[in-house]
């Protein structure tokens, strides 16, 4: 497919400007003078035979045809400089996404991330983390870390390793705890995963699962 002659120098004044609404800043962004930004852009907008700007008194505001083109034009040097941007030391960098809960990621996976680029410098890892219910597909991941067990729909789950599972309380809380039935009468707290108590619950009670049932679990 031969593509048209695309005037990038025009394009760069253009979603530039956009982003200043001011012709000013712009230039001093792109290091042209405004008279010359101003040029570039007047050329793109006779070229498209619309306007993209109202020159107001104090600035510029967007035409409707400018805010339509405004978002294709960012969207596409963003891709580009993201793709430049891969390009470091003579080498393409592989891009990364992983998303972690919180404190795994604080108190695991941070600490070890340094020996990791030294093994493999061309990988960009992009870390995110939060404990919601993972969507690799919609939250555009990767890799995903969570804890459970890893009976997620649509989702291959490769168990790291295991993790202690296991109630805190303070001290004062501690010492009326003499059986699991005492905690009934005591609050709850939980995490976003509704399911903690209740198995955490029956598998301390275990083969005595019928007590361990009645518990009523307040929300976290």
């Amino acid at each position: 497919m031969i593509r048209p002659h695309l005037p990038l120098n025009a394009l760069r004044a253009f979603e530039a400007a956009a982003r200043h609404l001011s012709f000013t800043n712009a230039a001093i962004e792109l290091c042209v003078t405004p008279a010359a930004l101003s040029h570039q852009v007047k050329a793109l907008e006779e070229r498209l035979g619309v306007l993209l700007f109202r020159r107001l008194p104090r600035g510029l505001s967007l035409t409707d045809e400018g805010q339509m083109l405004l978002p294709v034009v960012r969207d596409s040097f963003d891709r580009i400089a993201d793709a430049l941007g891969r390009f470091q030391g003579g080498m393409m960098r592989e891009v990364l996404t992983v998303g972690a809960v919180g404190t795994f990621a604080v108190g695991w996976l941070l600490p070890r991330l340094p020996r990791f680029h030294e093994a493999h410098a061309f990988v960009d890892l992009r870390l995110s983390t939060n404990n919601n219910r993972v969507d690799i597909a919609a939250e555009g991941l990767d890799y995903a870390i969570r804890f459970g067990d890893g009976a997620w729909h649509g989702t291959d789950a490769v168990l790291l390793f295991e993790a202690p599972f296991t109630p805190l309380c303070s001290p004062a809380i501690a010492a009326r705890l003499q059986s699991l039935s005492d905690l009934a009468r005591e609050t709850l707290l939980r995490s976003y995963r509704s399911e903690d108590w209740p198995d955490w619950c029956r598998k301390r009670a275990s083969p005595h699962r019928r007590s361990a049932d009645r518990y009523s679990i307040p929300p976290g």
